[in-house]
C-alpha cells in the first residue's frame, strides 16, 4: 500500500495559485502547476474539480483562462485542503464484516472506530490551525539563492 497523495498535491496546487495571487496578472493553468508538480495536467484538472466542488477555486474563462483562489489564502485552512480532496478519515474500516462469532471480531470495528474518530479529530484540529498563506509563507522562507 502506497500514501494517498492527493493532500500534498492539493496544497501544492493552492500555494501556487497564493504566489500567483501576489502577480495579479498571472492566472494558474494545470499545465503550469503540472510542471511544479512535476506530474501530469491531468492529475491538477482532477484536483482542481475537487477544490471547485468545495469552493477553494474557480475557473476563469475566455482571454486569460485559468485557475484562481477563491478566497484569500490566510482564509483557506489545510483542514479545508483535507476536507474537499480526501473526504473520509486518516484509516478506514476493512469494507468486509469481520466474523461476529470471533472473540476479536465481534469489537474490533467499535473500537477502532472510536480511534480512529479521535485520531481523525486531532489531525484535524492541527490542520485547522496552518492555512495556505502559513505555507506560502515557509516556502518563500526555504528559497535557495539564485546563481
Amino acid at each position: 500500500m502506497s500514501a494517498n497523495s492527493k493532500m500534498s498535491i492539493a496544497v501544492h496546487v493552492l500555494t501556487w495559485m497564493a504566489l500567483d495571487r501576489l502577480d495579479e496578472k498571472t492566472v494558474a493553468t494545470s499545465q503550469r502547476i503540472a510542471v511544479s508538480v512535476n506530474t501530469n495536467p491531468v492529475v491538477i484538472r482532477r484536483c482542481l474539480m475537487e477544490l471547485r466542488e468545495a469552493g477553494l477555486v474557480h475557473a476563469t474563462r475566455g482571454a486569460g483562462a485559468g485557475w484562481t483562489l477563491a478566497r484569500e489564502p490566510e482564509s483557506i485552512t489545510l483542514r479545508d485542503v483535507y476536507s474537499a480532496v480526501e473526504g473520509t478519515g486518516l484509516f478506514a474500516l476493512h469494507r468486509t464484516a469481520p466474523n461476529e462469532d470471533c472473540p476479536v471480531g465481534f469489537g474490533i470495528r467499535p473500537a477502532l472506530d472510536s480511534i480512529y474518530t479521535r485520531l481523525d479529530d486531532t489531525v484535524r484540529d492541527e490542520l485547522a490551525a496552518v492555512s495556505i498563506a502559513d505555507v506560502l509563507r515557509d516556502i518563500r522562507a526555504e528559497r535557495r539563492p539564485s546563481g
